[in-house]
């Protein structure tokens, strides 16, 4: 499936309808809303701060992903997510890699994200991409559920 990414703004139809669906897939992994880390607000990715993707495949949106600057030189990789009928399809790699261009576009040098202990196939992803497991930061240096991980991104 021929893959396009393209920038959206939170308020989109798509990327409300795509993050609703991450959410209900992550409560059913996740009951305990102690262990759901959704924040990610609009103004984190406006230009010069942050990014949000939708991607899409045959006129259909099917993925989306942000990156947002969370300190100097520093981005964190939030929302990645592709509909269960679309993945195994190199999607979310490709979101990645534009998340990861749109990082590097915003300066950083390195970007962290945070995952969950039952959310293998997004494991698997991100260790394929170069990801190392790291310490907890942030909101999640308290979670029993939360696995953080990091990258040092090289220039383009």
């Amino acid at each position: 499936m021929p893959t396009d990414i393209r920038r959206e703004q939170l308020s989109n139809p798509a990327a409300i309808g795509l993050i609703s669906a991450l959410n209900t897939e992550l409560r059913d992994r996740y009951p305990n809303p102690l262990d759901c880390h959704f924040d990610l607000t609009a103004e984190e990715v406006t230009p010069g701060r942050g990014t949000f993707v939708v991607a899409s495949g045959g006129g259909v949106d099917v993925g989306c992903g942000a990156v947002r600057l969370i300190g100097e030189g520093l981005a964190e990789l939030k929302r990645l997510y592709v509909t269960p009928a679309c993945r195994q399809r190199g999607i979310a790699s490709a979101v990645l890699a534009f998340l990861e261009s749109e990082a590097r576009a915003l300066r950083a040098t390195r970007i962290v994200l945070e995952t969950g202990i039952h959310s293998p196939d997004g494991l698997a992803l991100y260790r394929h991409a170069g990801y190392e497991e790291i310490e907890k930061f942030g909101p999640y240096v308290d979670s029993l559920v939360s696995i953080c991980m990091g990258k040092d991104l090289a220039a383009d």
